[in-house]
């Protein structure tokens, strides 16, 4: 995601470069330039400009004072800065105090509502320990019923639906009465969308909100939509006065405007990004990381806290163990291959990582990267995988069969394990490393350069 606005930032800052101050003159070309990444991003005109004015008189004001600091670098640091102020600054926290809370869903069709529910009950049942009910008020498209009750089944959230009932207002009284009823402490209750804005939309949303009085009104946009969706956002937002916004499809060709844009227009937060369709793919906004991982910088602490959802610490510590004994065999690469896959998109975890950004942009990085990796192993017998050292020529040769590679796959595959292993168990000895080495170590063997 922001591939192209963070090569046009890349580009503006490298016409600083090998200038020995800031100056008026010399940062004029880099300032343009700046605007016009925005612009191209569907940020709009004013927004842009206004950005750009507020960096060229913040680094003016340090042209004396941070000397030892090269142009480039401060102007990223300045751009950087002002990023996280129009994005909002902090981290906007979702309002579930009630018994039970309810939380209003409301945006157009096709926007990603129903399924930022179901992804909203998974994160609220695993990471605040709550127990959800999804009701279900889109009473005019036919398979939101079932598309709803098949993700509660899927998080392992309750589902209250009434099929024949047409009347939205009804149903979300009645979902609130059963939640309270059967020990539910969130209700979420998706509404309907529209292709368009309409007084009919806004009129309906208006009411469900006025008869359930929410904690919290959420409201979901398609972030590839780009200005349209922060102009969808004011409109809502005029009429129903929601509490925060959540970006939707940030893994698909987003351009980069309605994140940049909507809090400086609607002056509501964002709260939540949500990439693909797998239900744990959604994040609370940071506007910091967010603005890291435009600049190129990665977004290390989401990558560490992802992984620290999934690696059990019993689990890291044992992997440490056998890692500093030069013990890490092929059953312990597989697992930590299947650990990995549970962290989500590969391509977007490389980019949480500072550099990797600029050297996966080219390659075609998706889940099946491992998958020859995973065949390989998988092609050897129990006491193999336990036992690297065993592999001789002919079981080489039995493996290659079984998995349908050549032997010089395999020879390949394993040289290059045994060069992770004897670094891993290097690293082990250095301060602050510990055995989550592993699977990163190895993530570029899957990648294959696009034709």
């Amino acid at each position: 995601m922001f591939d192209s606005l963070s090569e046009r930032l890349e580009g503006a800052f490298k016409t600083l470069k090998g200038e020995s101050k800031i100056t008026e003159i010399n940062i004029a070309t880099s300032i343009k330039e700046i605007r016009r990444a925005l612009v191209a991003a569907d940020v709009n005109y004013k927004i842009a400009k206004e950005f750009t004015d507020k960096v060229k008189e913040k680094a003016l004001g340090q042209e004396n004072v941070l000397k030892a600091v090269k142009p480039g670098e401060l102007m990223v640091k300045i751009v950087m800065d002002e990023l996280v102020d129009l994005m909002g600054g902090q981290a906007a926290g979702i309002n579930i105090k009630g018994e039970p809370a309810v939380v209003l869903i409301a945006g157009l069709q096709g926007s990603g509502k129903t399924t930022f529910s179901g992804k909203l009950a998974h994160f609220l049942s695993t990471k605040r320990k709550k127990k959800p009910l999804l009701v279900a008020c889109d009473v005019y498209r036919p398979a939101a019923i079932d598309q709803l009750t098949v993700l509660a089944k899927q998080v392992g959230a309750g589902i209250y639906t009434e099929p024949e009932n047409k009347n939205p207002v009804e149903i979300a009284l009645k979902g609130i009465g059963h939640a309270q009823s059967n020990g539910y402490d969130v209700v979420i209750v998706d509404t309907a969308g529209r292709l368009s804005v309409d007084e009919q939309m806004m009129t309906e949303i208006a009411n469900v909100k006025e008869a359930i009085l929410p904690n919290e009104t959420l409201f979901v946009v398609d972030s590839m939509t780009g200005q349209d969706a922060v102009n969808t956002a004011k409109a809502f937002n005029e009429r129903i006065n929601y509490d925060g916004v959540v970006l939707t499809k940030l893994d698909g060709d987003t351009r980069g405007g309605a994140a940049l844009s909507v809090k400086y227009t609607v002056g509501k937060p964002i709260k939540f990004v949500s990439m693909g369709e797998k239900m744990d793919t959604l994040d609370i906004f940071y506007p910091e990381r967010m603005a890291q991982r435009i600049l190129g910088m990665g977004d290390i602490v989401s990558f560490v806290e992802r992984a620290q959802e999934q690696f059990d610490d019993e689990e890291a510590k044992r992997l440490e163990k056998k890692i500093k004994k030069n013990k890490f065999d092929f059953n312990d690469f597989l697992g930590q291959i299947g650990q990995l896959r549970k962290m989500g998109d590969l391509k977007s975890l490389m980019n949480m990582i500072p550099g990797m950004s600029k050297m996966t942009k080219d390659l075609n990085i998706d889940n099946s990267a491992f998958n020859k990796v995973e065949s390989i192993i998988q092609s050897m017998t129990p006491q193999e995988r336990g036992n690297p050292e065993l592999l001789n020529l002919s079981r080489k040769k039995r493996i290659a069969l079984g998995c349908g590679q050549n032997l010089d796959e395999i020879n390949r595959f394993i040289k290059q394990f045994d060069q992770m292993r004897k670094m891993m168990h290097k690293m082990t000895k250095m301060p602050g490393m510990g055995g989550m080495a592993g699977p990163g170590a190895t993530m570029k063997r899957g990648f294959r350069k696009r034709r």
